[in-house]
């Protein structure tokens, strides 16, 4: 049967009822639980954990006869407390790059230096300012410069830095690149003021700009900045507009000049090796000339020496195999000799070109009848030398009686 069908008792059995029937008596509990009930249960639970009151006081006292308005006024503050300690607690964490390094003020005085990774400090308490140490920072910087010789040069520099040290760039000064900029001037005009005009315009600009670093460095060191110079360019230097076309023409004028010079250098460094080969060369003749006749000299003295020998054993053969060769020595290079007869008036003429034509016509004939160019040797000159001395033996012959007869 239906709890609301006519007849019946269904109003025993209405769900929306608190388990209470018509009469006041509690019926059953089977119906749902009561919600003022279920957060009284709760508030019970964490006045347990939080050490709260959950006695129920009697039916004398105020209130309903229970305590359940301040038991729960005191649970819900409890509650607040623990999720603001959780969300504070949460608010800590914080990561840090592998680039960064963090710089931890606890209540505004340093505490650390943290590494990168996640990271947790005290929220409100202690202040994290996270510094790249690895990014590579660049300061122009361009200003006019008097030199060491009284001339005005525009100089551009670029300044490339990075931080060294986080603490130091973080407290110790207040606006680091405030302080690169001036201590970047000071160094600049220190470094110019000590220079002349030709270096800085010309090939001394590597030199500037190590010096310049160097400099700035030690700034940067007393100043105790935490900042690492890793370069310094020097981007331009040049006159001042004013007067640039001038310096230009001094410049072309210079790089004319070491242009000649150059040329000059390779001109004698072409000719030098040159003539010191020749003077090498001469040398080296003068060398073999004199290697010559020493041995030349030593052969003949040699030579004299067997001569004189042979000539001890047959004086009269050698004497005349000396003479004989003497005048083939002469006679070689003689094409006509006069020839003086004793106790005559005439000079015999003896054509030895003529002599030695027919000798060598005569051995210039090959067995096929056809002519072809013969050296003369030894045998041909002995054959004239030998013709030579029948001449002058038969015109001596001749001379001889002429002057019997007469």
């Amino acid at each position: 049967m239906a709890w609301n069908e006519p007849g019946g008792n269904g109003d025993n059995h209405d769900p929306w009822r608190n388990g209470k029937n018509r009469g006041g008596k509690r019926g059953d509990d089977q119906g749902p639980p009561d919600l003022d009930e279920a957060l009284r249960k709760l508030q019970d639970k964490m006045n347990d954990i939080f050490g709260g009151s959950g006695k129920k006081q009697g039916p004398g006292h105020g209130g309903g006869g229970d305590g359940s308005g301040s038991t729960g006024g005191s649970g819900f503050f409890w509650l607040v407390l623990v999720l603001a300690a959780l969300f504070w607690g949460g608010m800590g964490f914080y990561t840090v790059d592998q680039q960064e390094r963090g710089v931890v003020l606890r209540l505004g005085k340093f505490y650390e230096v943290v590494n990168p990774g996640l990271q947790w400090n005290p929220p409100m308490i202690d202040d994290v300012s996270k510094v790249n140490v690895t990014r590579l920072r660049t300061h122009d910087h361009s200003a006019l410069m008097l030199t060491e010789d009284e001339n005005i040069v525009d100089v551009e520099v670029t300044v490339q830095y990075k931080i060294l040290d986080p603490k130091a760039y973080q407290l110790n000064v207040r606006d680091p690149e405030n302080s690169l900029t001036q201590a970047s001037e000071s160094a600049l005009r220190s470094v110019v003021g000590t220079s002349e005009m030709h270096s800085i315009l010309t090939e001394g600009r590597e030199a500037l700009a190590i010096q310049m670093q160097s400099d700035l460095q030690n700034l940067m060191n007393d100043y105790v900045t935490g900042l690492s110079i890793i370069k310094v360019n020097i981007k331009n230097a040049q006159a001042p507009s004013q007067v640039q076309d001038a310096f230009d023409d001094v410049i072309k004028a210079r790089e004319d000049e070491q242009r000649v010079k150059n040329e000059a250098e390779s001109y004698a460094n072409s000719v030098v090796p040159e003539a010191r080969g020749v003077a090498q060369r001469i040398l080296e003749e003068a060398n073999a000339y004199r290697e010559e006749v020493v041995a030349r000299a030593e052969g003949e003295s040699q030579r004299f020496s067997a001569l004189l020998n042979e000539y001890e054993k047959a004086p009269v053969v050698t004497r005349e195999r000396l003479y004989l060769d003497a005048m083939e020595k002469v006679m070689t290079g003689n094409p006509k000799v006069l020839v003086d007869v004793e106790g005559g008036n005439n000079m015999m003429y003896l054509p030895l070109d003529k002599l030695v034509n027919q000798s060598e016509q005569g051995r210039s004939l090959s067995p096929s009848g056809s002519s072809s160019p013969v050296r003369l040797d030894d045998e041909s000159l002995r054959q004239v030398t030998n013709q030579v001395i029948d001449q002058i033996t038969r015109q001596r012959q001749v001379i001889n009686r002429r002057e019997g007869r007469q």
